[in-house]
């Protein structure tokens, strides 16, 4: 697609009171113009009044009455048309924020990843700032400056053409600087984009990781990443603004020269005319240098635009790649359940793949879990656990094959009624900014339904009762964004609370376990047995002491079932569930919790 089809594609997201206000401004700026160009005709008149012995005072005050009022009238149609113009556009930017950002939240995971953090959180602040600032200054001079020059030009073409002709090649002139110079700096743009996104990449980076960075002392060697990529823009912006800023000087010199050389001729003009014509002559080199003068500032105006009109439209290009992509994920149309069964899961031969990998990180799984069952996932590192249960929260869909909950296709239901069944805890937990309250409460989706009770209960549940009742404002005590003001530990049992207090049919716990204590999680477990009930259960762990009670235990082995069974099973008939019990449990202890079953 090209620049402009890309900045034109993304102007028609304007809405139709922004399209009403803008034909307004429009109307606006021509009334503008018609009174900017009438105040050369009064100062012509006023010129030949001056110059005309018996001219009346009255006649001259007359037409500088004209000229102030015309120059208001001016001045009140500039002040009006900017507050429109600022409105249409801070309007449009914030409509385009809104849809970037519902966008965002409507793709899957992996085309999230293809853009990346750093770059989406450009093109949702700078790049949609570099179109708001091209709207708010296109609306008028884009307007303003065609109808300027057009209309000058037709009031001065039967004045001289010798005059015409110095305009002409001083218009020649100005247009041959702009192209050269946006040709040379308009593939720099991208450039100058894309080092901003890596600029934010690098800050993020360090921010997300400064306890690590402060405890291995590589401030230095973030610091260098950083100073690297900034050297970077710094240079790539100096050599855009060093190229634009020739702009200016030659339009200056164009502009005084354009002037100095109407009076040259204007000179020789009048030296060599009649007596009875050297007055209206005279007159109209004062008139004509004036509309000259429109005609060049109209292409000032332009050149502002100009300048700024390439990195807009590598602007506009960026955030279209984010509101045309397509989700791999199609929303369902299911809005209620189709069956009886309440927190079955099946897996129906499922492979499974990433959209830019080549092998299949999931082959052939094939399980059923039956209502208020516990099933549990253990591997190696790269086995395929986590990619699994992201398949039943449709984070990715399967590439072949079929997951059922409660006996349905969870790519027919609609994705907001599937997530009402599942309540999830990630492998690493997050918190958002606010209260504990409100992050337990979070789930709910502004429908009310979490009491203030059921905060207190999942939070017990959860086993966080003793701390977060210390924190200052209990329950209201403040959350900071990430959860950087508790510990790991906690910052867990809170994200299990946040799901316990859903009250879903189905349970998934991402090795959410990991940062408990053996008796923490222990007690944890057995509580929210007792109080999920009926909910089925799927916990992906790496100890063995977090799972070995469930009702069914799948094992994955590069991304195929190597074992399925109780613990007691799996101990007799699966070597590497053998190995990772042995590696983490003596056989005493294996033994023992057998017969604790």
């Amino acid at each position: 697609m090209r620049k402009d089809e890309n900045m034109l594609k993304l102007l028609k997201n304007m809405t139709k009171k922004d399209l009403l206000i803008a034909i307004i401004i429009m109307v606006l700026v021509v009334f503008q113009v018609w009174l900017d160009l009438k105040l050369p005709d009064y100062m012509s008149e006023i010129t030949k009044l001056v110059q005309t012995e018996g001219s009346d005072m009255v006649d001259i005050l007359k037409n500088g009455g004209y000229m102030l009022a015309c120059a208001f009238g001016s001045l009140i149609a500039a002040v009006v048309t900017g507050y429109f113009t600022s409105s249409v556009a801070s309007n449009f930017s914030k409509n385009i924020r809104e849809k970037i950002f519902h966008k965002v939240e409507e793709l899957s995971m992996s085309e999230v990843k293809g853009f990346s953090t750093s770059s989406l959180i450009t093109r949702n602040t700078n790049d949609v700032t570099q179109v708001e600032m091209l709207v708010g200054m296109g609306l008028q001079l884009l307007i303003k400056a065609p109808i300027t020059a057009v209309w000058a030009v037709t009031k001065i073409l039967n004045k001289s053409w010798q005059w015409s002709a110095i305009t002409g090649v001083a218009v020649i002139i100005l247009l041959s600087v702009i192209a050269v110079l946006t040709a040379i700096v308009m593939p720099r743009f991208t450039i100058v984009q894309r080092l901003i996104d890596k600029l934010n990449g690098a800050t993020r980076e360090n921010l997300t990781g400064i306890r690590v960075v402060r405890a291995f002392n590589a401030e230095n060697y973030q610091e260098q990443k950083f100073e690297e990529v900034n050297q970077r823009l710094t240079k790539q912006q100096m050599f855009n603004q060093k190229t634009f800023a020739i702009m200016q000087p030659v339009m200056y010199l164009v502009m005084y020269g354009l002037t100095l050389a109407i009076y040259f001729v204007g000179a020789h003009l009048i030296q060599d005319a009649m007596m009875a014509d050297k007055l209206n002559l005279f007159g109209n080199m004062i008139v004509f240098s004036s509309y000259a003068m429109q005609v060049i500032m109209s292409f000032l105006m332009l050149a502002m635009i100009f300048m700024m009109l390439p990195r807009a439209q590598v602007s506009a290009r960026r955030i279209n790649e984010v509101l045309d992509q397509k989700s791999s994920i199609i929303d369902g149309t299911l809005t209620q359940d189709k069956t009886d069964e309440r927190g079955t899961i099946v897996f129906k031969n499922v492979y499974f793949k990433y959209p830019d990998g080549e092998e299949y990180l999931l082959k052939n799984i094939n399980f059923e879990v039956k209502a208020g069952e516990t099933i549990a996932f253990i591997g190696s590192t790269g086995s395929g656990k986590s990619s699994l249960v992201n398949l039943i929260a449709r984070f990715y869909d399967v590439t072949e094959g079929e997951i059922l909950i409660d006996g349905v296709n969870i790519k027919e239901y609609k994705q907001e009624f599937l997530y009402d069944k599942l309540g999830y805890v990630p492998q690493k937990a997050v918190m958002f900014n606010g209260t504990v309250s409100s992050n337990i409460t979070y789930g709910d989706n502004g429908k009310g339904s979490i009491t203030e009770q059921k905060v207190k209960d999942a939070i017990r549940v959860a086993q966080a009762t003793e701390f977060v009742e210390k924190m200052d404002g209990t329950y209201q005590a403040h959350m900071a964004s990430n959860g950087t003001n508790v510990s790991g530990g906690q910052k867990q049992r809170l994200s299990i609370a946040r799901a316990i207090a859903r009250d879903p049919e189905i349970y998934i716990f991402d090795d959410s376990f990991s940062a408990l204590d053996y008796k923490t999680d222990q007690i944890l477990r057995k509580e929210l047995k007792k109080y999920t009930g009926g909910a089925t259960t799927v916990i992906v762990a790496q100890r063995i002491g977090t799972i070995m009670n469930a009702d069914k235990i799948v094992v994955l082995n590069d991304g195929e079932i190597a074992g399925m069974g109780t613990h007691q099973e799996l101990l007799k008939n699966c070597e590497i569930y053998q190995q990772i019990a042995l590696s983490q449990l003596s056989k005493e202890e294996l033994e023992n919790d057998g017969k604790k079953q």
